[in-house]
């Protein structure tokens, strides 16, 4: 009589919509995965390490909650590590190859990051939410807009992200300009985007725009001394990585009208506490790190955890992170 192999136990962190069964047909594996949704993030990791004992197979949102080398070798059944994308700077991938763990990411879409950054340019620049929570409140004009056109964005990164928001910008008939560490004049030509050295992207521009990734060097670049060159009517926006800010630095710039706005996508904590100083911190407009937060990015990244698994389970691994 053949014996009924164990199913793997699965876990899908972060889920804080609770959509998982909405993007990903579950029902195809399930007589070999037992499934289970966190939609709440869970946060200590000693609390993490108790809770994800069980599981065989973790499926990761991008830089929500972090795998580090120290939880990783506290989940002794862990076998399959999968995330949205095909990176994650949470995740310890020295840690999973030490123990031999399968590290798969999932196909993305990246247009909506760039068109979230776009939103709370806008928005910040012509005063939108002051007047959207005006008419709540049931007053009536207390702002002047400014528009776009002819103003300076600055681009901190032009990556793929950088790059989308550079055309919103031209459309716009803005100048742009750009700089990061390893972006080059040439480069700029190509894209008919004006380079720019570090500190003048700073001077220059009206609207700073931040498109480039979290590293050792990116983070905590943008600080008290960078801010303090910034125009005062300046606006900085914020959908990549929280910490390229010092916030503290940010704060303060924005109490003592150094700056006149931040939009503000990501943060150094996330999910950002309830009590945190940014929600009460004036000339601010925030949102819950939704850059990527898209069905159309969605259904790239539950359905990628389905067929990792499923490549998995054929002794087939797809996407593999290396």
């Amino acid at each position: 009589m053949k014996t009924r192999s164990k199913k793997l136990c699965v876990a899908i962190l972060d889920d804080y919509q609770n959509v998982s069964h909405e993007f990903a047909e579950w029902d195809k594996i399930s007589e070999k995965i037992e499934l289970d949704v966190f939609k709440n993030y869970i946060g200590q990791e000693e609390n993490l390490s108790n809770i994800l004992l069980k599981y065989d197979i973790l499926c990761l949102m991008r830089e929500r909650t972090p795998l580090t080398e120290n939880l990783i070798n506290k989940l002794p059944n862990l076998k399959l590590v999968i995330t949205s994308g095909m990176w994650n700077a949470s995740i310890d991938t020295n840690a999973l190859k030490e123990r031999n763990i399968v590290y798969c990411g999932t196909d993305t879409k990246i247009h909506s990051t760039a068109e979230l950054a776009w939103a709370l340019i806008m928005n910040s620049w012509r005063g939108l939410q002051t007047e959207i929570e005006n008419m709540k409140n049931g007053k009536w004009q207390t702002t002047i807009g400014r528009g776009l056109k002819g103003n300076i964005l600055g681009i901190f990164g032009l990556g793929k992200q950088g790059k989308q928001v550079a055309n919103f910008a031209k459309a716009f008939g803005m100048r742009v300009i750009a700089w990061s560490h390893n972006l080059s004049e040439e480069e700029c030509k190509k894209i008919n985007i004006e380079y720019v050295e570090s500190l003048d992207l700073f001077k220059m521009s009206d609207i700073l725009t931040i498109h480039t990734r979290l590293s050792d060097r990116t983070k905590g670049y943008i600080d008290k001394d960078k801010l303090k060159l910034m125009k005062k009517k300046s606006v900085i926006v914020n959908t990549s990585r929280g910490p390229i800010i010092n916030e503290q630095d940010l704060i303060n710039a924005l109490n003592d009208g150094t700056i006149s706005c931040a939009a503000l996508d990501v943060y150094d904590q996330e999910p950002l506490p309830k009590d945190h100083i940014l929600r009460q911190t004036k000339n601010t407009i925030l949102t819950p790190h939704i850059g990527y937060v898209s069905s159309e990015a969605y259904e790239k990244f539950f359905n990628g955890y389905l067929l990792a698994i499923q490549g998995f389970l054929n002794n087939s691994p797809i996407n593999q992170i290396k």
